[in-house]
């Protein structure tokens, strides 16, 4: 017991003695230019890379500072970006006076201000209670995008995102579909999807597929980190995409933003948002419309999206934050085509009697605390009521006529999860040296349930099943999947020297992934007459609890240049869709397992003057037990879904953006003029494989060359931008199948994605509170395609949308 006690005693010693080598403190007050506080302002010191944000009273504070040169650098909307030179040789406090951007100045010089602060476009090594050292990651500053915001347009949105692979579905960006590194783009289900760091997905285990994504005329930055996430957000292989939405604007008590936009098919959005600051109160609320026809017979749809975030300051150390999210749309889906279709004519439809609709209800309830200087506190409790429901006809006959007497197939799908995570973060020092760490957990809990089985004759989006009506319709099945799922994550960046630091971690993971419910086998006879008709229970449970682990590494001789590597493991459950699902154009594999494997990025970026940011690295990923698709070896229709083998995927990613404007004239304050190519260029191999005609294929959805180059300029008032974008063939299945001209079973839903180039145009003029946009996307008016459905809004290939224009008036008060 005397051991046990002296044991402790010394623990608390060394503990203490840890946070108590203090240095100095840099610490100061930001005010406006008439003396007044200005709260929310982020001060980021450039060489130490930490960046806080002053309080109410407009202070901030730096602790355990080491003597030296520091740049100083504030930022906050409306103001002019401050920066100021420190040397620090003891405690030192400034007095920080930000000049307000008026109305007089261009909206090129606008747009530059932010690029001081994050011109590189990567996420610093820590940003509130999370820490991205070592990581390779993007951000993605939607006020710096002259494109189609109002349809979400993922080509021109993402274009600086190295190596993403979109699908285009043409309904307005309703739905996000981004993969990359041969990860499936479906419903972006490969990454962990957030929203100011909480999940939206509707399962984040055991359904992660994205039926909500948020309009980016009301979002700040997308944030993007790669499979290094897999420590601090979830195992899976993607990474994170996390959407920051606008800030409540802290120096009106209401200001309004009404954005109106005309777009070919019929397009039609209006997006409108009030935001403002009142004493410790602060609210950001929009209401965004959609609805249009689509370029092809039957696909209108239209949408309705409500946010709302509430923040009350409840001490300057205290803050309390409440958003809530209100989604539904109703899409009526053209379906898919066949090789031969879609060469013929492209907005072609034969299925008039599919529909879609989904329902989402988002809640967020945030805590932050800030202990002291050194030590934030993070709560965040989120809930999810959703559904989706789909009708229509998906059979794997994509070119089969559809029937108007025969019922419809009707999928339903219930949503409801709630989870809470918990986050601590601290700073401390060891001997001399800086040093960060990070502790959390996250507790998630969903019960979801799937009903599949007849629905109306009608055309119209009834989702009403008709199992009384159609009592031997074939697909028939409802389940219940409830999933539980507890997390533990840590993180700590040792800096070895001032210019070399190292981040282990590491995630414990506990999933119980159950289904319960039953299907109908039905028999019929050459006439269709009914020789039986059972009910099979089925239940499965999943059980399993493991630990993953991760390393990055960052060396930074100059704020200019860094060298980065990291390797983390990765782990994907499988979903409840993978476990029961019946489809005409699917079976699924009654042994499918867990996918396991890594990730490894090692790369340069850095930033030479203001003159040219960049990011260049190589990457390596194993996936083992990979799921995907292979022709279905019973009887050659449709795919088998299952565990394929182990895949090996590697590559280079590169991004440059030179400021062409410091080049030719870089006195010239009104004038900007920017190049930028992003490029990837990947292979892969399926190293191992018990299935037939696998070993030694490709990985599918890889193109070899993924190219997105583009050049932004503008001067004065006037902003534009030209970009063009070239994705190379890639497979869709694992069996590297070519695409089936004669056999209609399954022609369409089998075969490769031929190689395509796009050209997109924009531009925008700003004049006083005015701003109008307009542009072309696709201006060679190509045709091509990015998807083969196997199932909804399929099955078959999903052409993407012919030459489209767009305009947009916004007006802000």
């Amino acid at each position: 017991m005397m051991k046990l006690k002296a044991f402790r005693s010394l623990f608390v010693v060394f503990f203490f003695t840890l946070f108590a080598q203090a240095q100095f403190t840099l610490s100061g007050v930001v005010a406006d230019d008439a003396g007044n506080p200005v709260s929310n302002a982020e001060v980021y010191l450039v060489e130490l890379e930490v960046l806080t944000k002053t309080s109410t009273s407009g202070r901030f504070y730096f602790e355990d500072v080491s003597a030296g040169t520091y740049r100083l650098i504030v930022f906050v909307f409306g103001y002019r970006t401050f920066e100021q030179t420190v040397a620090l040789e003891s405690n030192q406090e400034l007095s920080v006076s930000l000049e307000p951007l008026g109305e007089q100045l261009s909206e090129v010089v606008l747009t530059q201000e932010r690029e001081k602060i994050f011109g590189l476009q990567q996420l610093k090594k820590v940003e509130g209670t999370a820490i991205y050292a070592g990581k390779k990651s993007e951000v993605v500053l939607l006020d710096n995008i002259t494109g189609n915001l109002a349809a979400n347009n993922p080509r021109q949105i993402y274009s600086q995102v190295v190596g993403l692979n979109i699908y285009e579905n043409g309904d307005a960006g309703l739905q996000l579909n981004v993969g990359g590194r041969g990860l499936d783009p479906n419903r972006t289900a490969n990454f962990n999807v957030r929203q100011n760091g909480y999940d939206i997905s509707a399962d984040a285990l055991g359904y992660p597929e994205s039926y909500y994504t948020p309009p980016a005329e009301a979002l700040q930055e997308i944030q993007v980190v790669r499979g290094a996430a897999s420590l601090q957000y979830g195992p899976q292989f993607g990474g994170l995409i996390n959407f920051k939405f606008k800030k409540p604007n802290p120096n009106k008590k209401i200001e309004w933003v009404s954005r109106q936009t005309l777009g070919s098919f019929d397009l039609r959005t209006s997006f409108n948002s009030l935001s403002g600051t009142i004493g410790k109160f602060s609210y950001y609320t929009y209401f965004n419309y959609k609805e249009g026809n689509g370029f092809r017979p039957n696909s209108s749809f239209d949408s309705r999206n409500y946010f709302g975030h509430f923040g009350y300051q409840l001490t300057e150390k205290t803050k309390l934050t409440f958003e809530a999210t209100l989604f539904n749309y109703l899409a009526q889906q053209p379906g898919g085509l066949t090789d031969l279709q879609f060469n013929a004519d492209p907005t072609f439809s034969n299925r008039p009697r599919n529909w879609f609709d989904v329902d989402w209800k988002l809640f967020s309830l945030r805590l932050d605390h800030r202990f002291s200087s050194k030590t934030d506190f993070s709560l965040n409790l989120f809930t999810l009521d959703a559904s989706r429901s789909a009708i229509g006809l998906r059979t794997n006959r994509v070119d089969l006529v559809d029937d108007p007497t025969e019922p419809r197939e009707l999928l339903i799908d219930n949503f409801q999860n709630w989870g809470t995570e918990a986050r601590l973060l601290t700073r401390y020092q060891i001997k001399d040296q800086d040093a960060v760490l990070l502790l959390g957990s996250k507790y998630y809990q969903s019960d979801n349930n799937q009903l599949q089985g007849p629905g109306s004759a009608e055309g119209n989006a009834d989702f009403v099943l008709r199992d009384d009506e159609f009592p031997n319709f074939l697909n028939q099945a409802q389940f219940t999947f409830p999933n539980l799922n507890l997390a533990l994550f840590g993180e700590n960046i040792f800096n070895l020297s001032k210019t070399f630091s190292i981040t282990p971690g590491f995630r414990f993971e506990y999933i119980k992934t159950e289904s319960s419910g039953s299907f109908r086998e039905i028999v019929l006879d050459l006439a269709g007459n009914p020789l039986s008709n059972e009910e099979i229970p089925e239940s499965r449970n999943f059980e399993r609890g493991f630990v993953i682990l991760g390393v990055g590494i960052s060396y930074k001789p100059n704020p200019g240049f860094e060298i980065y590597a990291n390797f983390s493991q990765n782990y994907r459950s499988v979903t409840f869709n993978d476990i029961r699902i019946t489809n005409d154009s699917q079976r699924i594999d009654e042994d499918i397992t867990d996918e396991t494997g890594f990730t490894a990025d090692l790369g340069i970026r850095g930033r030479l003057d203001n003159l040219l940011s960049y990011d260049a690295s190589v990457f390596a990923l194993l996936y083992d037990n990979r799921i995907g698709e292979t022709v279905d070896p019973e009887d050659g229709v449709g795919t088998l879904r299952g565990n394929i083998g182990t895949a090996f995927i590697y590559g280079f990613e590169g991004f440059g953006d030179l400021n062409l404007k410091e080049l030719w004239a870089p006195g010239l304050e009104k004038l900007k003029l920017n190049v930028f190519a992003n490029l990837a260029v990947t292979d892969s191999e399926y190293t191992e494989s018990d299935q037939n005609n696998v070993e030694g294929n490709k990985v599918e959805f890889i193109p070899n060359i993924n190219l997105k180059s583009g050049l932004n300029f503008g001067y004065g008032n006037l902003l534009g931008s030209v970009q063009y974008t070239f994705i190379d063939e890639q497979f869709t299945d694992a069996t590297n199948s070519p695409p089936l001209f004669e056999d209609a079973r399954n022609a369409g839903i089998i075969g490769s994605i031929p190689s395509y180039d796009i050209i997109d145009i924009s531009l925008s003029y700003t004049y006083k509170k005015f701003r109008l946009e307009a542009g072309i996307n696709n201006v060679l008016d190509n045709s091509y395609f990015t998807r083969r459905a196997t199932g909804y809004p399929g099955p078959g290939i999903i052409p993407a949308e012919p030459r489209t224009f767009y305009t947009t008036l916004q007006v802000k008060l």
